[in-house]
């Protein structure tokens, strides 16, 4: 009888380049290097200028089009034909998420480099009264801005939510659509129009008066349609059935809405009245109209003029006074406050909105 034995013969393992793979960290390591290289290069290009004069967005757009290149050759050569078309796919719609992004990288970059020398305690502690050439602050500004802002947020958040309540839970027929129409038109009217409208109406009673509230009620012109629009979108998406087992079990609908429907909902409609502020507090056209301008600090919202973030930004571009580059310096740090204030509330938002998210399972 003859004994077969059989071998397993072990066949040794490769590394990925040996195997028709690049490794997982190659393309990273290839991004990196390529952004280094792109960077050098424009750094050499702007040797002796200043850092705000660096183009990191056409050094960002270079190191992404050499990194795109190197790798679909690279994959083109170690690996298979099919993934080296889908390297590039992958490639072509980073290219275009890059793209999409320089704008905002570019933004940044040129606040934080031309605003960071005047962000200083002088800058959050004073303000321009009396101050013609260096020093002087934007405290006034600030201040102005959040009570401007908190005005109409008091204004616009109940009209806003009342209004999307009865558009989802009650409206029916000409009226609710009468209503959606007005909130269409007024999403889209201009910033401008509605410091108009606010002024117009203020001159039937008192002609040229300014003052912080003017400026509250033309942001929340522009706020309410954007607070109905997300406040109705997040209504419409708690289930039917939560209502109909409210109903079953007796419980009348106005107690349902705030019961139910309301704290279903809570989180997409903080988030979008958070949306809404970062969308007016950067507004100028209105405010220029309304609250004014004023050198001083002013805390009353019903007295006087108000200066805010975007219209201090404003005056100092348009008037520098005797030192040019100081006012220069200040408008800068005054956007790139601006830009925080904007983000903390985006921050917030998204925290508000995981917070109080529906909790679904056991």
């Amino acid at each position: 009888m003859t004994t077969l034995t059989r071998t397993n013969a072990k066949t040794p393992v490769g590394n990925s380049l040996t195997a028709g793979q690049l490794p997982a960290w190659m393309p990273w390591a290839l991004l990196a290097a390529s952004l280094v290289l792109s960077s050098a290069v424009f750094a050499i290009m702007n040797s002796g200028g200043e850092v705000a004069d660096f183009n990191i967005a056409g050094a960002v757009f270079i190191g992404v089009i050499i990194f795109a290149i190197v790798l679909v050759v690279l994959s083109s050569v170690v690996e298979t034909r099919r993934r080296a078309a889908d390297r590039l796919a992958t490639v072509l719609v980073s290219i275009a998420f890059t793209i999409a992004l320089l704008p905002l990288i570019s933004l940044l970059f040129t606040v934080i480099a031309d605003g960071i020398s005047r962000f200083d305690g002088q800058f959050f502690s004073f303000s321009m009264r009396n101050v013609v050439g260096e020093g002087g602050g934007a405290i006034h500004a600030i201040y102005g801005t959040l009570i401007v802002t908190g005005w109409a947020t008091l204004i616009s958040v109940p009209i806003g939510l009342m209004t999307s309540i009865y558009l989802v839970e009650y409206g029916r027929g000409r009226i609710a659509k009468l209503i959606t129409f007005f909130v269409d038109v007024m999403t889209g009217i201009p910033s401008i129009v509605a410091g108009l409208f606010i002024v117009a109406v203020v001159a039937l009673v008192n002609p040229g008066l300014n003052t912080g509230f003017m400026g509250s009620v033309a942001l929340s012109v522009l706020m309410i349609p954007v607070v109905v629009r997300s406040s109705e979108e997040m209504l419409r998406l708690v289930p039917n059935e939560l209502r109909e087992a409210s109903y079953a079990l007796g419980v009348p609908k106005w107690l349902t809405i705030v019961k139910v429907v309301l704290p279903t909902s809570i989180a997409g409609i903080t988030t979008g009245i958070m949306l809404s502020i970062s969308r007016v507090i950067g507004e100028t056209a209105p405010l220029l109209l309304t609250a004014g301008f004023t050198q001083s600090l002013n805390v009353d919202a019903f007295d006087n003029a108000m200066m805010t973030l975007p219209v201090f930004v404003y005056d100092q571009f348009q008037n520098p006074g005797t030192n040019i580059a100081a006012a220069l310096e200040r408008a800068w740090a005054g956007a790139l406050t601006l830009i925080i204030i904007v983000m903390a509330l985006n921050l917030i938002a998204r925290f508000v909105a995981k917070k109080f998210a529906p909790k679904f399972g056991r």
